[in-house]
């Protein structure tokens, strides 16, 4: 027996595969223009919503649907330098247990709650992946699927999701020991905090959350707590509508748990395809969303009532969610459904965090079971009154509003010593702008190579020159785009390095012709020239100049080859992809055929491999390719291009390994 809560370092070995560097290529394609890689669907596009329900819609969800979208991923750059070999690996975990429960969080990966074990059952309530297997479905790129999640930024899996984030024990509400993580985001320069405590003699973790905006504007604000459970589960919420959104994106409200045609949505297994359910909460309903087994027995989330959404996505059991759910783990796992909980009522609006404001709640998981003939009766109504009846014994209403109280009195205490190191980019703020932000410290000793340079800009007002010792071919560091960093730019001296940057900042906020005449002024007198020729070429490519662009293009990767290796790779495959779409095959050619023998092995590189034959005039060895079989280790989700440069080489059906369409026929 455990007796009290413990919280402790610990170390679980799973396969994995190495996450590789991230992409050193500044993330300019706006989101909307379809980008350059493999596939993939938008986050950034606006949802379609049916004239028959925009009437019905809430007064603060019609105002804040499609509010405040992305124009790029900027400052954060992608992650897609995973492949797909996977070897044992060590990956650094903090276990919380008491005699109930034992939860295990991966701070080195976006502190994912990775296991909930129910110890008396011997249970474990969520669907834990047994493998860690990136694939590109965080808005930055690589993500895995499995366990609790903590989704901030804008719409999709945030971009944190395979970062490391800042730990520490704090004390806990009711004297024991808690589980504090805290990290920076970036897309919103949002700080945050996720505190993590299992009383003594509870089965139910209690997780309180807060996301401030210390700055002198308001923000827009996104948060939705994933949970991966086993998709042989019925789950329930409070409600007898939903709004649904698929891959047609149209938000359309429509009955629970039935659908028109009679299938009953509340069991994952029932559905053909992929698709998003937010349940249509009443007002003062009690916030909950349960996923249940055959016998009555399974997860219950619940919270405070400020966490108003409710969800259910599922893969469907059609041919692209089946293949989606075999490549996110190893052969013979169980598939998984999610049920998240949000901010907003849908994931298609970003709320309004006002200036110098914050936004809490309090969240809880744990076990419930309730009578199975009930669970699984034909009477929504009554199974749904059933759960929350067995909610209401396990753990009251009151309990959890109390148990918010108790927690907001220790939300600004200060942590011990760190368990795990976050980034340093919330210490380069707080550096910047003299935040002051209790119980979340930001401590200059966080400060790394990638903030250095910009403590620099602060201390002096002018960006570091590199030397002439500087490595050829390597790319710039990341840019911090706010305002604040946009104006000491300006003034900054007008050195081709400072250019770069500006102009990325200026990008970032939509200023794209005047980012275009900062690069075009730092490309006269540069040493360097590839990064501004990167930067002058996506421009182009956005604003449809489609043979300037494949030019540009072209003069970058020829200035950057023979420098940095993962530089080369990155920006030959844009190069590539470009060209071939410039209708300019030879050129192509001799791009690809320049880069290394082990990155044109690679599934990627493979596919333009394929497209290149196929431009060429030779589609039996594009279909050969195919044959031979090849994976795109940072697939998108939803790709399609698979299928479609499939479509051009034969009229067969798409092999099983290729199919990853999400969206009905």
């Amino acid at each position: 027996m455990v007796g009290m809560t413990t919280v402790r370092r610990a170390v679980l070995t799973l396969p994995a595969a190495p996450l590789g560097p991230d992409n050193p290529l500044p993330a300019l394609h706006l989101l909307g223009g379809g980008g350059v890689g493999v596939g993939g669907t938008d986050g950034a596009a606006a949802p379609l919503v049916d004239e028959r329900d925009r009437a019905g819609l809430p007064r603060d969800m019609a105002r804040q649907l499609g509010h405040a979208p992305l124009r790029t991923l900027l400052p954060t750059r992608m992650r897609d330098g995973y492949g797909r070999e996977r070897t044992p690996t060590a990956v650094d975990t903090i276990e919380i247990e008491n005699d109930h429960l034992k939860v295990t969080v991966l701070p080195g990966l976006g502190g994912r709650i990775h296991s909930l074990l129910h110890k008396p059952a011997g249970r474990e309530l969520l669907y834990r992946n047994p493998v860690l297997q990136p694939a590109a479905f965080a808005l930055n790129g690589a993500w895995f699927s499995g366990g609790i999640e903590w989704n901030i930024g804008a719409r999709g899996h945030t971009t944190l999701s395979c970062a490391p984030l800042h730990a520490a024990v704090v004390p806990a509400p009711d004297g024991g020991e808690m589980l504090r993580l805290w990290e920076w985001e970036r897309l919103r320069d949002l700080p945050f905090q996720v505190d993590l405590w299992l009383p003594e003699d509870s089965a139910h973790l209690r997780v309180g959350i807060r996301v401030r905006n210390p700055h002198e504007r308001a923000v827009p604000c996104y948060w939705w707590s994933n949970t991966a459970v086993p998709e042989d589960r019925r789950i329930l919420a409070p409600a007898d509508t939903a709004w649904h959104f698929g891959y047609t994106r149209a938000l359309r409200r429509v009955p629970v748990p039935r659908s028109e045609d009679g299938t009953d949505r509340t069991y994952p297994l029932e559905s053909a395809h992929a698709g998003d359910w937010f349940y249509a909460l009443p007002d003062g309903q009690r916030r909950w969303v349960a996923a249940l087994d055959e016998h009555g027995e399974g997860l219950v989330q619940t919270s405070t009532d400020g966490l108003l959404g409710r969800k259910l996505f599922v893969w469907g059991t059609g041919r692209g969610g089946r293949r989606w759910q075999e490549w996110l783990t190893e052969p013979g796992t169980p598939g998984y459904a999610e049920i998240q909980a949000g901010l907003a009522r849908t994931q298609l609006e970003h709320p309004v965090l006002e200036a110098g404001e914050e936004v809490s709640w309090l969240e809880v998981y744990g076990p419930l079971g309730a009578d199975p003939a009930v669970v699984h009766g034909a009477d929504w109504a009554a199974a749904r009154a059933g759960v929350e009846t067995a909610l209401a014994e396990a753990l009251p209403r009151a309990e959890v509003d109390a148990a918010y109280e108790r927690w907001r009195t220790v939300a600004d205490t200060e942590p011990g010593p760190l368990l795990a190191l976050g980034s340093g980019w919330g210490a380069l703020e707080v550096l910047r702008a003299g935040h002051v932000l209790p119980g979340t410290p930001f401590d200059p000793a966080l400060l790394g190579d990638e903030q250095r340079p910009w403590v620099e800009l602060l201390r002096t007002g002018a960006l570091p020159v590199p030397g002439p010792d500087a490595e050829p071919g390597a790319a710039p560091g990341p840019t911090p785009v706010s305002a604040a960093w946009r104006d000491m730019l300006e003034t900054a001296p007008a050195e081709p390095v400072t250019e770069y940057h500006l102009g990325v900042a200026q990008w970032a906020a939509g200023d794209l012709a005047q980012a275009v005449r900062s690069w075009e002024r730092g490309l006269k007198n540069a040493a360097e020239r590839w990064p501004l020729l990167y930067c002058l070429a996506v421009a182009d490519r956005e604003e449809g100049h489609r043979e300037r662009a494949a030019d540009r293009y072209a003069e970058a990767f020829e200035a950057q080859y023979g420098g940095d290796p993962v530089v080369t790779a990155a920006l030959g495959r844009e190069t590539v992809t470009v060209l071939l779409g410039a209708n300019r095959p030879a050129e192509a050619r001799a791009v690809l055929s320049r880069l290394p023998e082990g990155v044109r092995a690679r599934g990627a590189f493979r596919y333009l491999e394929a497209r290149l034959l196929l431009a060429e005039g030779r589609p039996d060895a594009a279909r050969a390719v195919f044959d031979e079989g090849f994976e795109v280790a940072d697939l998108r989700e939803g790709a399609e291009e698979l299928g479609e440069l499939w479509s051009r080489l034969t009229d067969e059906p798409l092999p099983d390994a290729y199919e990853f369409r999400m969206r009905p026929s």
